[in-house]
């Protein structure tokens, strides 16, 4: 078949994706992004019944794997039904008089720029694991402070096109500025043999080691 010159097609582009190509693209999207932000330990509608399946206790479907309702639950009819049970519950709740919020000051602080850093790619001579070791300066950091970081998955940024291949390790320390690293998608080894952080309060420097099974 010639997808030349088919609408919205280009040359060396294999022509344009199918209504159903689309829909599972959209569905592992929507599938990686749910295993970033849902606990299924923790969701009350999420039940394996006793057939080896899952449930949806809330929208009384049925899905034949985790994937399935994780993508399920990202869908408009979850996400729907959801908005509806907690206008229910709010409407049931009893009026209570609202309680005093304590004042809490907002910390303000002038960005003073980038830290300097350096990553190191490493490999284990005896189980060929690879490895990833961060060493980021951070001179003028405050006493009390001590640096953070998390994970970030590639559709939850907003700066470039998600892809499920990549995934983003995000480092904070005030005053610099938050700065991320654009690490492979792969699952990391989080034994504490692996992955581990160290704060060196006298030279101000911060590692952190990413190893991925």
């Amino acid at each position: 078949m010639d997808f030349q010159h088919r609408a919205g097609g280009k040359t060396g582009g294999g022509g344009v994706a199918s209504a159903s190509e689309s829909n599972r693209d959209r569905r592992e999207r929507l599938r990686q992004l749910a295993l970033e932000t849902i606990d299924l330990a923790k969701d009350p509608y999420f039940m394996k019944n006793h057939l080896g399946t899952y449930e949806c206790k809330l929208c009384l479907t049925l899905h034949n794997n985790e994937g399935s309702y994780l993508a399920h639950t990202q869908g408009k009819k979850h996400q729907a039904n959801l908005a509806r049970r907690a206008a229910m519950q709010a409407k049931d709740a009893p009026i209570q008089p609202a309680l005093d919020k304590p004042r809490v000051d907002i910390k303000k602080f002038v960005k003073i720029g980038r830290p300097g850093y350096r990553v190191t790619k490493q490999k284990d001579p005896d189980t060929h694991q690879q490895s990833l070791l961060f060493q980021v300066d951070y001179p003028e950091i405050g006493d009390a402070v001590i640096p953070k970081h998390r994970f970030m998955s590639a559709f939850e940024q907003r700066h470039e096109a998600p892809d499920k291949n990549w995934q983003f390790l995000i480092l904070a320390a005030e005053p610099y500025e938050t700065i991320a690293f654009k690490v492979p998608s792969r699952e990391v080894d989080k034994s504490e043999e692996h992955f581990w952080t160290h704060w060196n309060r006298d030279t101000k420097q911060f590692f952190l080691q990413v190893a991925f099974k």
